[in-house]
């Protein structure tokens, strides 16, 4: 066994890596205690300083991979377990593959988190780099641009990054400037500040962490945009169907009845509905039934949105939703979901064995377009987007960037019902507010058991309905216009700061070679 001297000069046991591998898989697996519905965000700030401490410790490059694999493993597991419901309970997959699939994901996942830290080792070995460059400039960069890579490779899996946790902390007052991966980097950079509490440099590093909250703070008083337009009114129907009902042919007649008569209760300026709230292609609807929504739409003067599967040829059919203005009463709106969900929208090359053994309706879907236009409302326009892509933060700005005449108001249409009773809601919601802030728009999410919910531009729930519950949310909203800087530059600006503080640290770097040189 060997030993190593401690610095007072004891002699003390080195931890062994696989102790080193638990302790930060146990941090990543708490780091779910910082999103919603906890809200503990400064307990990822401790989560990640653990990471970093252990990592910087492992003795070799890949024994700090294989720590930084561990954290992403634990963080990926904790956050994503939700997962099994849809799998197990509504998609048929027996338990042990079902439990195996998760695991499986969060061991991909961790690989990320894995090259970050063995990226930040070499880093630091080959620039012989102190621990205060490696602790505030390379390792907090390096987690932030490998979680914006998760967010993209191989169709992205952004689910739970770091930033998310802030959408209430003063740190979310970056995401206008830097979006969510920003606000990463910067709960990272406060972790690394956090580890440097014993260190000579402790007061500095401790005073920029201080100064990066105060100035986040400052930032969430700033309004990005103005309004614009007058105010709406609108009604969010949350159905709250049963999912192993909604494609049970046998209750097909009486929830679309349901919901006709819900949409038509009532007269809004805008009514919206969850995705695929209308469970059939038009074709296989009863004859009367869209100029039915269609005539109510003409007759009150409200503008509906409906979600709705699309069919454009025997092989070719979208997830989507149309618009049906009062004007025309007919369905002259479209919008396509473009950013699938893999396994559950698209099969990717090769693995159709596994989706066949899930009985996942409308599994294999074409893709809409990238920039797609707003719904006129008045005036007000609605730019929808459909569950998961709520997740590509870039996505949206793009939409809005490109468009001459941008959206005012964002929609979210959701079928969260697949994940249960579960956390995959609360985070969800989370990543809506997240959305709020980057564009400085407010939201409608409009689910099927929730979270049904009026955002404000400055990502705070203004109106919402309570979960599992079937209702309708009838409220007013105020559209608002401008830009962002995010809406400008998207990721390029968090990126290019993290290349600064990686070329920062190369420059740290050379000035101690000099000083030490210098010295000698």
């Amino acid at each position: 066994m060997r030993f190593r001297r401690a610095a007072a000069g004891e002699i003390s046991i080195p931890r062994s890596t696989r102790s080193r591998m638990a302790i930060a898989a146990i941090a990543g697996a708490a780091s779910v205690l910082s999103f919603a519905p906890f809200g503990w965000w400064p307990l990822q700030l401790v989560c990640l300083a653990l990471l970093f401490y252990q990592a910087l410790r492992a003795e070799t490059l890949k024994a700090g991979a294989l720590v930084g694999w561990a954290f992403g493993f634990g963080w990926c597991l904790a956050n994503t377990h939700w997962l099994y419901i849809a799998l197990n309970r509504f998609n048929g997959l027996p338990a042990p593959l079902a439990g195996a699939s998760i695991v499986a994901l969060a061991a991909g996942m961790g690989i990320y988190a894995g090259l970050a830290m063995y990226a930040g080792l070499w880093l630091r070995r080959r620039w012989s780099l102190p621990l205060p460059a490696a602790n505030l400039l390379v390792l907090p960069a390096l987690w932030a641009v490998f979680e914006w890579v998760r967010g993209w490779l191989f169709t992205g899996f952004p689910w739970a990054a770091a930033g998310y946790a802030h959408n209430a902390s003063p740190l979310g007052g970056y995401a206008p400037v830097l979006g969510v991966y920003g606000v990463s980097w910067l709960a990272a950079l406060c972790a690394g500040a956090l580890l440097l509490g014993m260190h000579r440099v402790r007061w500095a590093a401790l005073g920029t962490a201080a100064a990066i909250l105060v100035i986040g703070g400052a930032l969430r008083t700033v309004d990005w945009t103005h309004a614009a337009g007058q105010p709406i009114s609108v009604r969010l129907v949350q159905g709250n169907t049963p999912l192993l009902q909604k494609f049970d042919a046998s209750h097909t007649e009486a929830t679309l009845r349901r919901y006709h008569a819900t949409i038509t209760a009532e007269a809004a300026d805008l009514i919206a509905t969850p995705e695929t709230a209308v469970m059939l292609f038009p074709h296989q609807l009863p004859p009367d039934y869209l100029p039915g929504l269609g005539q109510f739409a003409k007759r009150s003067g409200s503008h509906l949105v409906v979600g709705i599967p699309l069919m454009d040829s025997p092989t070719q059919y979208a997830n989507s939703v149309i618009g049906i203005p009062p004007e025309s009463g007919l369905p002259t709106y479209r919008y396509d979901k473009h950013h699938l969900v893999p396994f559950g929208e698209f099969i990717p090359p090769g693995f159709r064995w596994f989706t066949n053994l899930m009985q996942i309706p409308l599994g294999d879907q074409t893709r809409g377009k990238v920039v797609q236009p707003p719904f006129q409302v008045k005036s007000q326009r609605v730019l929808p987007n459909i569950c998961y892509e709520n997740l590509f933060g870039e996505e949206i700005a793009e939409q809005l960037a490109a468009d001459p005449k941008p959206a005012t108001l964002l929609l979210n249409v959701s079928e969260l019902a697949w994940y249960g009773e579960s956390i995959a809601i609360p985070h969800h919601l989370q990543i809506s507010q997240l959305r709020t802030l980057e564009t400085g728009r407010p939201m409608l999410a409009a689910t099927n058991s929730g979270a049904t919910v009026v955002i404000d531009s400055h990502g705070k729930i203004v109106s919402a309905l309570p979960y599992y519950q079937a209702g309708v949310l009838k409220t007013s909203v105020q559209g608002m216009e401008g830009t962002t800087p995010y809406i400008v530059m998207a990721n390029k600006l968090f990126l290019l700061l993290a290349m600064l503080a990686l070329g920062g640290a190369f420059w740290w770097s050379r000035k101690e070679t000099r000083k030490a040189a210098k010295n000698h």
